[in-house]
C-alpha cells in the first residue's frame, strides 16, 4: 500500500506504526508457498502439476508417470491407485500451473526453453535414421494438405503421427471404418486422443454417434492422453525406434 505525504502527516505515531506493521505483515516470499508448489518427488518446483484423482495429491506430470511405470500407488500417501491402470486416474491442473508461473519468475520461460531443446534433439536423432525420409515425406503432404489453413500451435513442439485403420475379420463396423488417403499428419504434441477421434471422424464422414477406439500398441489410449504423453510412455519406452509414431484405429468394441 502507497501513502501519500499528506495522509501519513494525519496519522497519529501510534497508528503509523501499526500501519506500517500491518504492510510487512502482508509481504510473503515464494519460499512460505513452497509446500504447496512443490513436488513430492523431485523436491522442484511443480511442472505441468498433474493430480491423482483417488488422494487429491498433485506431482509434476513426468515424475508421477515415470512412478507408476513401477508401481500403482500414491508416493506420497501409498494409497492404491488403481488396480491395473494407474495412468487412467492422473489429471492436468492447469490453474495451478498458471499460479505457479506467475508466482516464480522465469520458470515459464525456462521449462518453454528446455522443452524445445529435448524435441530437437530426439528429432534429431530420429531423422538420422532412414525412417527419418518417411517423416519428411509426410511432413510435405500434411503442409500440401493444410495450405491456407490458421496454424493455432505454431509455437508448440510437433510430432509427426501416421494413423493406420486396423482391420479385424468379422468385426462389426469395419465396412464403415476405412484407411486415411493420406495417413501421415503433424500435430502439436498438446493434442489429445478426443481430437483425434474427432479428426478421424471427419475425415471418414462417421455419424456423430460412431465411436472410435485409438491404440498404440495395441492398447487402448484414453480420450484425454496427449500426444507427447503416448510417446513418452508407450511408444518410446517400449523399444520402439521408428518415427513417426504410429497410432492404431478401429470400431469401438463394446466388451459390455
Amino acid at each position: 500500500m502507497i501513502f501519500s505525504v499528506l495522509s501519513l502527516a494525519n496519522i497519529p505515531p501510534p497508528a503509523l506504526q501499526q500501519q506500517v506493521k500491518m504492510t510487512t505483515q502482508r509481504k510473503h516470499l515464494v519460499k512460505d508457498f513452497n509446500h504447496f508448489i512443490t513436488c513430492y518427488v523431485c523436491k522442484g518446483y511443480l511442472i505441468k502439476p498433474t493430480t491423482v484423482t483417488e488422494c487429491l495429491h498433485t506431482f509434476c506430470k513426468s515424475c508421477i508417470v515415470q512412478h507408476f511405470e513401477d508401481s500403482n500407488e500414491c508416493p506420497k500417501c501409498g494409497i492404491q491407485v488403481h488396480e491395473t491402470n494407474p495412468l487412467e486416474m492422473l489429471r492436468l491442473d492447469n490453474t495451478l500451473e498458471e499460479i505457479i508461473f506467475k508466482l516464480v519468475p522465469g520458470l515459464r520461460e525456462r521449462e518453454q526453453q528446455r522443452e524445445i531443446e529435448f524435441w530437437k534433439r530426439n528429432k534429431s536423432k530420429e531423422n538420422a535414421d532412414d525412417d527419418g525420409r518417411k517423416c519428411k515425406r509426410a511432413k510435405m503432404e500434411e503442409e500440401t494438405d493444410d495450405r491456407g489453413d490458421g496454424d493455432y500451435h505454431r509455437s508448440d513442439p510437433q510430432i509427426a503421427i501416421c494413423l493406420d485403420c486396423l482391420r479385424n475379420s468379422g468385426q462389426m463396423g469395419e465396412n464403415i471404418v476405412k484407411g486415411l488417403m493420406k495417413k501421415f499428419i503433424r500435430c502439436s504434441t498438446r493434442v489429445t486422443v478426443g481430437t483425434i477421434k474427432k479428426f478421424l471422424s471427419l475425415k471418414l464422414k462417421l455419424p456423430s454417434s460412431y465411436e472410435l477406439d485409438v491404440l498404440c500398441n495395441g492398447e487402448i489410449m484414453g480420450k484425454d492422453h496427449t500426444m507427447e504423453f503416448i510417446y513418452m510412455t508407450r511408444w518410446r519406452l517400449h523399444g520402439e525406434n521408428a518415427y513417426p509414431m504410429v497410432l492404431e484405429y478401429r470400431p469401438r468394441i463394446d466388451f459390455g
